[in-house]
């Protein structure tokens, strides 16, 4: 016998969350499926339970307050005074196997000759690398600015759409410019999870999505079927061609065409006595075997200092990102308190990518199927929930004014 639901979301990462939310905000029942023991995705806490629970962020590593929608959501749900202020702390390169300075790899002079171009280039047609390259200069992109946008999006940047790496947002000034959450920013998607009129079900693997008489039906793995009037996905890329490829097929042809990349992160925690490193926000990789290592040192602990050092996905055996992780510590392995290992999935964004989202929204249009994730607007948390909304009111009626 088949269960019916008025809407089910596929994904409870925060696209899936935040879209979960406004239906059921708007008075639809929905049954949320997640294929993980935990909800989440790329908002991961990773807490050390040997450590006393000392926890280091995984995958997103800061909220901001431009970002409008999510802080909406945290002050409906009560929450959103738990925000935890950052220290400010600086980055540092690692080039040539030494910690430098950030001014140490900007070419000033370039700089300036450069900078007018960034003001007459459409950077809605233009690629990282073609806009930032002639309106930053062509060695500062090469010795700063390119390694940076890598560290900021976990993979090549040269290639990636200009508008969708930075967006500007309207920041809320009653609201910390940066910040975390007292446990980490897993609070976020914890506490949406838990509200009122949402179910969530965990370890809930999805096989297949089918048309049926009533909208959809859902294969779970475990032999489980499910059917909903309408149906969010809320998954990568590669998983929304698959699991569309039977129900909309002009769609999953066009999604097919975004890449993913695998992201390897090494979680490392040591005793403060034991490291000499300088406290900082974190490392951009010039040249190293990573792509950038993020500091827990923006939230002090008294016994523990932490980072995240994020690496291509298997490019390195689990030995030598420790051994390439250390060396930009200037410790060694035996100095390490705790280390965890977790991977995530990140889109792979190409220039030209505005156009591929207006054919697979023209493929959506008139379905009761919405598709979201941080594969659509840009890669950040507010980019993700920004689009849930709008397939939320493209699903279940839009007010008068535009988002």
């Amino acid at each position: 016998m088949t269960t019916q639901y008025p809407h089910i979301v596929v994904g409870g990462g925060i696209s899936g969350l935040s879209a979960a939310h406004y239906a059921t905000t708007f008075g639809v029942e929905t049954l949320l499926l997640e294929a993980n023991a935990r909800v989440g995705g790329c908002m991961q806490t990773y807490s050390f339970p040997e450590l006393d629970g000392f926890w280091i962020e995984a995958g997103s590593h800061s909220c901001f307050n431009s970002y409008g929608n999510l802080l909406q959501i945290m002050d409906e749900l009560g929450f959103l005074d738990r925000a935890t202020p950052k220290a400010k702390q600086s980055y540092a390169l690692w080039r040539e196997g030494q910690r430098k300075k950030i001014l140490s790899a900007l070419h000033i002079p370039e700089l300036v000759t450069s900078l007018p171009r960034l003001f007459t280039a459409k950077k809605s047609e233009c690629s990282v690398a073609e806009y930032y390259g002639a309106g930053l200069g062509s060695r500062n992109y090469r010795d700063l600015f390119g390694p940076a946008f890598r560290s900021v999006i976990c993979q090549n940047a040269d290639d990636f759409p200009a508008q969708a790496l930075f967006r500007k947002k309207p920041r809320r000034k009653d609201v910390l410019r940066s910040f975390t959450m007292p446990t980490g920013l897993s609070e976020i998607p914890r506490t949406i999870a838990e509200e009122s009129g949402l179910t969530v079900q965990c370890d809930s693997k999805v096989e297949q999505i089918t048309r049926s008489d009533t909208g959809f039906e859902i294969a779970l793995s475990d032999g489980t079927t499910l059917g909903c009037d309408a149906l969010t996905l809320a998954v990568p890329p590669d998983a929304a061609a698959r699991l569309l490829r039977d129900c909309a097929s002009r769609a999953a042809e066009h999604i097919a065409n975004i890449g993913v990349v695998d992201i390897d992160s090494l979680l490392l925690a040591f005793r403060k006595e034991d490291l000499d490193a300088p406290e900082m926000a974190g490392l951009i990789s010039v040249d190293g075997a990573f792509l950038s290592a993020v500091s827990r040192d923006f939230l002090d602990d008294p016994r523990y200092r932490g980072f995240a050092f994020h690496f291509p996905g298997d490019l390195l055996g689990e030995e030598e990102r420790v051994q390439a992780a250390c060396a930009a510590l200037g410790t060694r392995p035996d100095a390490i308190a705790a280390a965890a290992h977790c991977r995530n999935k990140l889109p792979s964004l190409r220039k030209g990518h505005a156009a591929l989202i207006e054919q697979i929204d023209a493929a959506l249009a008139g379905l009761s199927l919405a598709v979201t994730g941080n594969w659509f607007l840009g890669v950040s948390i507010e980019d993700c929930v920004s689009r849930s909304l709008a397939e939320h009111y493209r699903l279940f009626g839009a007010p008068d004014a535009a988002i």
